[in-house]
Parts: structure tokens; C-alpha cells; sequence
């Protein structure tokens, strides 16, 4: 009696979709840098990868877990100075220690830090838990200037990260040098938490975000499964730390301050934080946000802010979940139906933004900037603060775009609809089949 060998030896497919995203997430690592040559682009790519470690690692308590942090900077921000001590004990010959595992020891400092107050801060869950976080989050800020042997005081502690011998030629120097090694550590730590979610601990964490009842029910207790998670993320931020301190070589009271943790909380949600790609989008678009956003207009907070609040009232699973919806339209082939909509959404939204955009300039340097003169640079036109045509051409462009914008957004809803019935319909068949 013969046995076939598909019996014997069973083939299970790899799973390509998965190889090939992981492959281009690696190929757009290495290739960012020659496509983006300028010092400001290499620059923000490098804080770009940093950005992604510590929205990753947030998202592992808020997204993945259900933690509400107010002080996660606490824990990238212990990790920076720590590793920026170690730059300096290794450059003055007190620790033998190359530059590239700086950052390890900034995430082992994370890790430390979120054992040490994570056994505290996680014993409670929802809002508690929130202002727990939050009243850690001020007094570590306030001992960064209060202890100055430390924290360096308001002028922080600085670094050299050029120390001995260059090895194959990397010295560290070179910043394009500095953005290979973070992301490498990028990759390496997205993979890591991408792993965490597939992992018993880190099923047993999304249950307990959605019912902890039950899940002491069966034997698990929410409490040691919240802190280990959130000793893990310690590790990661701390590691987003580490690459801080070598990046940048100067590390301040900023990095703990709740404005730093404000930040990670907002684009995290920004980016979707049901996604686990979410938090990268996020990461992006905090730096975009900062250093580009920041240069175009003084009001850029006030930008930052309207888009999150129209994000959590219209949109409140991100970025992510707007492009997740839109790939499910595409793969059944009824996107060709809506490009037309978007077409219009996005020309009318243009002229709203624009007249808001000058609205806002006008009165934000009408307040603040007017003993600098009258005038305001915007979109390459120059607007008068003290002439009515300016204002009242502001006012009608705004009203034009939104006027336009809700019959062009009714519009488009009423397709959409139409489209998610034929989706629904062509299910149907297909499961009647």
C-alpha cells in the first residue's frame, strides 16, 4: 500500500502579501536617503524613524491594549538621558561600549523605568490609569529641574556620538551614516512589535482591552498582563530614546514634558491606532507636522489641532482606516466609480482650507505680530491685515470652498452608499453560490 508524499510531507504556502510589504517597508528604508539627498530631508527621515519606534510602542498600550497614556515621554525620554550619559562614559573611556549599541541602552533604561513605575501605573486601567500616567509624566518633568547632576538642568546634557576609531569607514559623523543605524533599529523594532501582536501575551492583551472580566473569568489577571505589556513598550520607547540622544547629541527637559507625550498620543490617533501600519502614518506626518508645518505659518498648532478635531468627529479610525476602507473599494473594483468624487472633495477642501488659512494668519498675526508690520506672506500672496479687501476676500473664498465642499461631500456620501450596497450585494451572491 503506497502512501503519497503530499501525505507525508504537506506544503504550506508563505503567506507572499506579507513578504512583499515587509520587503518594500525595507527597500523604502535604504532607498529614502538617495531619493531625499538634502540635509533637511536626511535629517527628518532620521526623526521619521525615531518617530515610528515611539508611536509603535505607544500604540501598544493605547491601540493594542487600551491604555490611555498621558506620560508615555517619561519613558523615551529616561531613555535619552540615560544613553546620552553612555555616549559620554564611552567617550571618556569609563565604558567600553560602541556607539551603535547606544541605543540598546536607552531601551534596557526604558525597560528599567516601566518596571520600576509600571507596577504602580498599571494596577489601575481606564481613567485612573490615564491620570496616573499623566501626574508621572509631572513629576518626573519637574525633577529634570530639579536635579541638574542628571537632567543637565535647563541646558539639558550634551553628547559627542564621533568617538575612536571609524570602522569600515562609519565614524557616526555623517548624517546619512547616523540614518542607516536608525533604520536599521527601525526595522528591527517594527518587526519586534509586529511579532508582539501575534503572540499569546499579546492576544491576551487585546482581550483584556475589550473584556478584562472575562478574561479573569478563564485565569488570566488583566493587571500582569497590562504590565508586562507596558514593560515591553518601556523597551522600545526607550530604545526610540537612545536614538534620540544619538541623533540630535543633546538631550533636554523637553523630551519628558507632557507636550512630548501630547504628541505621541495625537498622531498615534492621527495615524489609527486600530492598525498597526496606523502609528507609522502617524509617526510621519508628527515630523512633517513640526518641521515643515511649523516653518509655514506661526499658527500651525492651531492647524494641528482643527485637523484632530475633525479627524475624531468624521474620521475617528484615522488615516489608516480611510485607507483600509478604500483598498477594500479598489480590490472588489468599484473605485473607478468614486475618483471622480474624490477629484472634487479634494479641489473644493483646497479652496475651504485656503480662505481658513488666511482667516487664521490674519487674525493669529493681527494678535501677536502686528508691531512687525500689516502685512502676512500666504500661499505666495501677501495679505494686509488692515485692509477690508483682504479680509473680505478671505471670508468669500471660505464661504465659495464650503459651500461647494457640502454639496460636493453629499454627493459623494450618496455614492458611497451606492457603492457599499453593490459591495454588499455581490457578497451575497457570491456566498449563495
Amino acid at each position: 500500500m503506497s502512501v503519497s508524499r503530499t501525505a507525508c510531507y504537506p506544503f504550506k504556502p508563505h503567506k507572499v502579501g506579507r513578504w512583499l510589504v515587509w520587503g518594500l517597508f525595507a527597500l523604502v528604508l535604504l532607498a529614502a536617503p538617495l531619493v531625499f539627498t538634502s540635509g533637511l530631508s536626511r535629517t527628518m527621515l532620521s526623526q521619521m524613524g525615531i518617530a515610528i519606534v515611539a508611536c509603535l510602542s505607544y500604540n501598544m498600550l493605547l491601540g493594542q491594549g487600551g491604555m490611555l497614556s498621558f506620560g508615555h515621554a517619561v519613558y523615551t525620554g529616561l531613555g535619552a538621558y540615560v544613553a546620552i550619559h553612555a555616549l559620554n562614559a564611552a567617550a571618556g573611556g569609563r565604558l567600553d561600549i560602541p556607539v551603535s549599541l547606544i541605543p540598546l541602552v536607552g531601551a534596557v533604561a526604558g525597560m528599567v523605568f516601566a518596571v520600576l513605575l509600571g507596577f504602580v501605573t498599571t494596577r489601575k486601567a481606564g481613567t485612573p490609569f490615564a491620570m496616573i500616567t499623566l501626574g508621572i509624566g509631572e513629576l518626573v518633568f519637574a525633577a529634570s529641574l530639579m536635579v541638574p547632576e542628571f537632567f543637565g538642568g535647563e541646558a539639558g546634557v550634551a553628547g559627542n556620538r564621533v568617538i575612536g576609531q571609524a570602522v569600515a569607514g562609519i565614524s557616526f559623523g555623517p548624517q546619512i551614516q547616523v540614518y542607516y543605524l536608525i533604520a536599521l533599529y527601525t526595522f528591527i523594532a517594527t518587526a519586534a512589535m509586529f511579532a508582539f501582536t501575534r503572540t499569546p501575551l499579546g492576544r491576551m492583551l487585546e482581550a483584556v482591552r475589550d473584556n478584562p472580566e472575562r478574561v479573569e473569568f478563564i485565569g488570566y489577571n488583566p493587571q500582569r498582563v497590562r504590565y508586562f505589556a507596558f514593560v515591553i513598550a518601556g523597551f522600545f520607547a526607550g530604545l526610540s530614546g537612545g536614538l534620540y540622544a544619538i541623533n540630535f547629541e543633546i538631550v533636554t527637559a523637553e523630551v519628558v514634558g507632557a507636550a512630548r507625550s501630547g504628541a505621541y498620543l495625537l498622531f498615534t490617533f492621527l495615524g489609527g491606532a486600530t492598525v498597526f501600519f496606523g502609528p507609522i502614518i502617524g509617526a510621519v506626518l508628527m515630523v512633517i507636522a513640526f518641521v515643515l508645518l511649523s516653518e509655514l505659518t506661526q499658527a500651525w498648532l492651531l492647524y494641528l489641532g482643527l485637523v484632530f478635531l475633525l479627524m475624531v468627529m468624521y474620521a475617528p479610525g484615522g488615516v489608516a482606516s480611510l485607507i483600509l476602507m478604500n483598498l477594500r473599494v479598489a480590490a472588489l473594483g468599484k473605485l473607478r466609480t468614486l475618483w471622480v468624487s474624490y477629484l472634487a472633495l479634494a479641489g473644493t477642501a483646497l479652496v475651504l482650507l485656503a480662505g481658513a488659512g488666511a482667516i487664521i494668519d490674519m487674525t493669529y498675526h493681527l494678535q501677536l505680530g502686528a508691531a512687525i508690520g500689516s502685512t502676512v506672506p500666504f500661499l505666495g500672496a501677501t495679505l494686509d491685515v488692515t485692509s477690508l479687501d483682504s479680509w473680505f476676500g478671505a471670508g468669500w473664498v471660505l464661504l465659495t470652498g464650503l459651500g461647494l465642499f457640502e454639496i460636493t461631500r453629499r454627493e459623494f456620501v450618496r455614492q458611497w452608499g451606492v457603492v457599499q450596497d453593490e459591495i454588499d450585494q455581490d457578497l451575497q451572491r457570491k456566498e449563495a453560490s
